[in-house]
C-alpha cells in the first residue's frame, strides 16, 4: 500500500462521510415515512406485504453503507447483510407482481390462457395459421429455447421457472455471503483480488450467473404479463428496482476491476469506501423515486362493502339515446387507519411462511434431477453387477461341463 494511496483515502474520507451521511439520512427518512404510510393504510395485505420489503431495501442499504464508510473494519459484515437482503428484495418484488395479478392460482390461469389461442375472432384465424406452421418447430425445440425466445408458449411452466430463478438466487446469495465471511476469517477471500488462490473471483462468477438468471426470469415473466399489469405502471417499478440491484452489484464489480488494473487506488479501504459512498447517494435518489413509483394513495380507499367513511362523490351526467338524463354516481370510501403493529405481524408471519414454502419447494425441485441421476447410476451399477454374476456363472458351468467330458 503506497503512501500516496493512504493520503488519498485520508483526504477524501471525512468529506465523503459528511456528504454520504447527508444523503443516507435523506434516504432513510423518506423511505421510513413511506413505509409507515403503507403500514397505516394496510388495506391490501396481499400486495403491501411485498411492497414494504422492497421499500425497506433503501434504508437497509443506506444504513449499512454509512456504517461501513465510517468504519472500514465493518465493511465485510455490512456487505454480507446487504447482499442477503438484496436477494430477499428481488424475491419480494417478484411476489408483488404475482399478487398484483391476483395470486398464484390466477397467474397459472392467465399463463395457461396466454399459451392457448386467443378468443378474439379477428385474431383467431391468424393465430391458427401461424401455430400450424410453427407446431412442428415448437415440438422440436427444447424448453430452454422456448423460455429464451417464446416464453408465452410455456404456459404455467413459466411461473415455475420464474419462481425457481428468484429463489435460487436468494439461496445462493445468502450461502455465498456467509462463505465469503468464512473465507475472510481464514484469510483466503481476497475481496476485489482476481487471483486464482483467492475465493473472491469464484464467488463473483457464481453470483454473476445466478443474478443474471434471476433477473432474466423476472424480465421474461414481465414480458408475458405486462399487458395485464398496466394499472400499476409496472415499467417504472421494474426500472427503479433493477437500477438498485445493478447499481450495487455491477458497480462494486466495476470498481474492483478498476482498482485491480490501477485506474483507481488499489487500497482496499478506498475501494470499499467508494462503493459505500456511491450507494448512499443512489439510495437518496431511489427513496425519492419510490414515493412516485410505490405511492400509498391507491391504498387509502377500499371497496364500498368494507367499513369506512364516505369522503366524496363524483357525479357524471349523460344523455341516453332517447334524450333522457342519466345520472351516474361513483362513491369513494376512505379506509380507516390500520394498526402498524398488526401490519408488521402480518408481513413477518404470513410473508415468512410464504418464503419458507417457496424455499422448500425450490430445494425439492433442484434435488429431483439429482435423485434421478443417482437412481440411474445405481441401476447401471446393479445391471453391471448382475451381468458380471451371470458371466461368472456361465464360466463356472462351462468349466464344469469340460471336466465332465
Amino acid at each position: 500500500m503506497g503512501q500516496s494511496e493512504t493520503s488519498t483515502y485520508r483526504d477524501l474520507h471525512f468529506p465523503a462521510l459528511l456528504v454520504g451521511g447527508s444523503f443516507a439520512a435523506v434516504a432513510i427518512c423518506l423511505s421510513l415515512f413511506l413505509i409507515i404510510q403503507h403500514l397505516r393504510f394496510y388495506t391490501n395485505p396481499s400486495e403491501q406485504k411485498w411492497i414494504v420489503p422492497v421499500l425497506f431495501m433503501v434504508p437497509v442499504y443506506a444504513t449499512e453503507s454509512i456504517i461501513s464508510l465510517s468504519n472500514a473494519k465493518l465493511s465485510l459484515p455490512c456487505d454480507i447483510l446487504r447482499n442477503c437482503y438484496e436477494a430477499f428484495a428481488l424475491y419480494s418484488f417478484g411476489s408483488y407482481l404475482v399478487a398484483c395479478l391476483g395470486g398464484e392460482r390466477r397467474v397459472v390461469e392467465l399463463l395457461d390462457d396466454e399459451s392457448r389461442e386467443p378468443l378474439l375472432e379477428g385474431e383467431e384465424n391468424e393465430r391458427k395459421k401461424k401455430k400450424k406452421k410453427n407446431n412442428n418447430r415448437q415440438r422440436q425445440r427444447n424448453p430452454l429455447w422456448k423460455f429464451l425466445c417464446e416464453p408465452y408458449v410455456l404456459g404455467p411452466e413459466l411461473f415455475v421457472i420464474e419462481k425457481f430463478g428468484l429463489v435460487q438466487y436468494m439461496i445462493l446469495k445468502t450461502f455465498c455471503a456467509f462463505l465469503a465471511f468464512l473465507l475472510e476469517l481464514l484469510g483466503v477471500y481476497g475481496d476485489g483480488e482476481f487471483k486464482w488462490y483467492y475465493g473472491y473471483p469464484y464467488i463473483a462468477v457464481v453470483l454473476n450467473f445466478s443474478q443474471m438468471w434471476a433477473l432474466f426470469c423476472l424480465v421474461q415473466f414481465y414480458n408475458v404479463t405486462h399487458e395485464r399489469l398496466k394499472e400499476i405502471k409496472p415499467l417504472a417499478k421494474f426500472i427503479s428496482f433493477k437500477a438498485i440491484v445493478f447499481a450495487t452489484w455491477w458497480q462494486g464489480f466495476g470498481i474492483a476491476l478498476l482498482c485491480y488494473y490501477g485506474v483507481l487506488p488499489k487500497e482496499g479501504r478506498f475501494q470499499n469506501a467508494l462503493q459505500d459512498f456511491l450507494i448512499c447517494i443512489e439510495m437518496a435518489i431511489a427513496a425519492v423515486a419510490h414515493i412516485f413509483v410505490f405511492p400509498v394513495e391507491p391504498y387509502h380507499y377500499i371497496p364500498v362493502s368494507e367499513c369506512g367513511k364516505i369522503t366524496g362523490k363524483k357525479t357524471e351526467v349523460k344523455l341516453d339515446e332517447g334524450g333522457d338524463v342519466v345520472e351516474k354516481k361513483e362513491t369513494h370510501v376512505e379506509a380507516s387507519g390500520t394498526s402498524i403493529k398488526e401490519s408488521v405481524q402480518d408481513i413477518v408471519m404470513d410473508g415468512g411462511q410464504h418464503v419458507v414454502k417457496d424455499v422448500v419447494l425450490t430445494i425439492n425441485q433442484a434435488m429431483g434431477p439429482v435423485e434421478k441421476g443417482v437412481t440411474k447410476i445405481q441401476e447401471k451399477l446393479l445391471d453391471s453387477d448382475g451381468k458380471e454374476k451371470e458371466e461368472a456363472e456361465v464360466t463356472v458351468e462351462t468349466s464344469v461341463e469340460k471336466k465332465d467330458q
